[in-house]
């Protein structure tokens, strides 16, 4: 796994609104700047309501069209093992909150499987097949690409992705796409980047809203092991940002966060 370089940065704004407002400008500004430096950017999607708040609060922005999204590569950090179009797969929220009001070209917008697909019904063969197309993606020989942004949100039981406390995937130290089976959210059946894959990102950021998440982001950046407490393992090689309201800062000390602004 990729080496933590630097501690979290902790970066709270007053309600789950501005919170959306305010990621969706930061993304504005970090895919700019890496296409400014590399020629193209790459972003994880998250799903759930303040991941998919935020793209649709980019959609919205004006300065969305400072991105060149001819450029930009789109993945996602999970999916649930749903047909595609299912209303329910972070797939088809993405499209409609932003995916489907900028100018990406289909290939490179990253979808991971859903059953019936060239997959049939195996979510294994499904994880394979989206672990092969991360590496063709990364070239030299690395498993997946250095992503620019990774967004996260972080669950009331601490989850990142799809990798639950406890679950399989979590002791994962090679591969970097699962199938998971058991979730203890519906649907059972799910495709989750592992935490070697997001370990590989530039910059990791976590998004929380609400007083539910405020004793899981107090344990992300306690001491806890990513097993137990997985978006303690969700770390970026550049930096990392917890991204954060009030309500789910609420159990952090003043001390710990920089207001948002």
């Amino acid at each position: 796994m990729s080496k933590v370089v630097n501690p979290p940065t902790v970066v709270v704004q007053s309600d789950a609104d501005l919170l959306a407002k305010a990621t969706a400008a930061r993304i504005v500004t970090r895919l700019v700047d890496a296409q400014a430096l590399r020629g193209t950017a790459s972003v994880v999607l998250t799903g759930g309501g303040i991941g998919i708040a935020v793209l649709s609060e980019l959609a919205k922005a004006p300065a969305r069209d400072a991105i060149d999204w001819r450029r930009v590569d789109v993945w996602w950090g999970d999916e649930r093992f749903l047909p595609a179009g299912d209303p329910e797969r972070n797939e088809t929220q993405a499209r409609a909150a932003l995916l489907d009001h900028v100018p990406v070209p289909a290939e490179r917008v990253h979808v991971m499987p859903a059953p019936g697909g060239p997959d049939g019904d195996d979510p294994e063969a499904g994880a394979r097949r989206y672990a092969e197309e991360l590496r063709a993606a990364a070239g030299g020989g690395a498993d997946a690409p250095p992503f620019d942004v990774c967004l996260l949100g972080v669950g009331p039981d601490a989850h990142v992705a799809s990798l639950f406390p406890e679950l399989p995937a979590m002791y994962e130290t090679e591969r970097t796409v699962v199938a998971v089976h058991g979730s203890p959210k519906p649907p059972p059946v799910r495709v989750s980047l592992t935490l070697p894959a997001i370990r590989g990102s530039r910059e990791v950021w976590l998004l929380a809203a609400g007083e539910s998440k405020a004793d899981a982001v107090h344990l992300a950046l306690g001491k806890a092991g990513p097993v137990q407490v997985p978006a303690a393992g969700a770390r970026g090689r550049s930096r990392t940002l917890f991204l954060l309201d009030h309500a789910a800062a609420s159990a952090l000390p003043p001390g710990l966060y920089v207001p948002g602004h």
